[in-house]
């Protein structure tokens, strides 16, 4: 059996149209949905508690615990061996479930399998997978490109949890969400305690769905907190990867919005992308260094 699982907050209006896309391309399988409120007052609730059982099960919140708290909440309480996590903000498209579940089910010490998201408003890729930083923060790989990548898909340290197939046992077993992070990085995080425990994940290209960009929750108010404690747990393995990773992904994220480059940090990526450059950057270390003393 399939549970979904979706913690919401507020956002009625998204979380019906998010719900009418499911009843218009379910998963091809007995399945489940948990819905977590995380306090909401906007009509939320009233809503939630009008749907049918058993299919849909709606667990309250008595005070706001975050995207990271109710997602645990509801994951232990699911039915199913095969988790959905999926925001309430989503807008799922025919055959988005197959590609997934088929990649879940083949591949051998699977952690998280992710897809491809598009961003709702423009039409631009907004989540391709995760890559790094030279600070050794996450970001969306191929963010605001015009077409999505083709083929099967492939491995990445990491994927955006808007969207993510796991096993019940795997999720609950690496200890679920770090309940420290507020609305933000507690998905890369798992991903990465999960990679040292052995698992990798995927990224399935052949699925596609649309996602309205952070409108689910509020993140701007633990951004600082969630970001300082991420460094201090990963900057030592993420400013690494970045250093792969962020060269191409800078120049190809402000393709189609040049005026949003840096001259320093486009110079500094281009000399990367030729291997004239390597080992940290001073203005990585510098914002690193601010990110951690916050």
């Amino acid at each position: 059996m399939l549970s979904i699982v979706t913690a919401l907050y507020n956002k009625l209006e998204l979380t019906q149209a998010f719900g009418e896309s499911l009843r218009r391309n379910p998963p091809p399988e007995p399945w489940e949905i948990v819905w977590v409120d995380d306090g909401s007052t906007d009509g939320t609730r009233d809503w939630l508690l009008t749907l049918p059982s058993p299919r849909h099960r709606v667990l309250l919140n008595e005070q706001n615990l975050g995207f990271a708290a109710s997602n645990n909440r509801g994951v232990r309480a699911a039915a199913g061996e095969t988790i959905a996590l999926l925001n309430n903000d989503l807008v799922l498209t025919p055959g988005w479930f197959t590609p997934m579940s088929e990649s879940l089910a083949s591949i051998e010490r699977i952690g998280v399998v992710g897809n491809i998201q598009l961003n709702a408003s423009t039409g631009f890729v907004d989540h391709a997978g995760v890559v790094f930083d030279l600070v050794g923060m996450g970001d969306h790989h191929l963010k605001n490109c015009r077409t999505p990548p083709n083929g099967k898909g492939r491995f990445y340290h990491a994927a955006t949890a808007a969207c993510w197939l796991v096993r019940r046992q795997t999720f609950l077993g690496a200890g679920g969400f770090d309940e420290r992070y507020r609305n933000g990085c507690e998905d890369i995080d798992l991903c990465l305690r999960l990679e040292h425990a052995g698992f990798r994940h995927w990224v399935d290209y052949r699925s596609v769905i649309r996602h309205h960009v952070s409108a689910s929750r509020g993140r701007s108010a633990t951004h600082d907190a969630n970001h300082r404690l991420f460094l201090q747990t990963w900057a030592h393995l993420t400013s690494e990867w970045g250093r792969t990773d962020w060269p191409a992904h800078y120049l190809a994220k402000h393709r189609h919005h040049a005026a949003r480059l840096n001259a320093f940090k486009t110079i500094d990526a281009v000399l990367r992308l030729l291997r004239l450059k390597h080992g940290d950057s001073s203005w990585a270390e510098k914002k690193r260094k601010i990110i951690l003393a916050d």
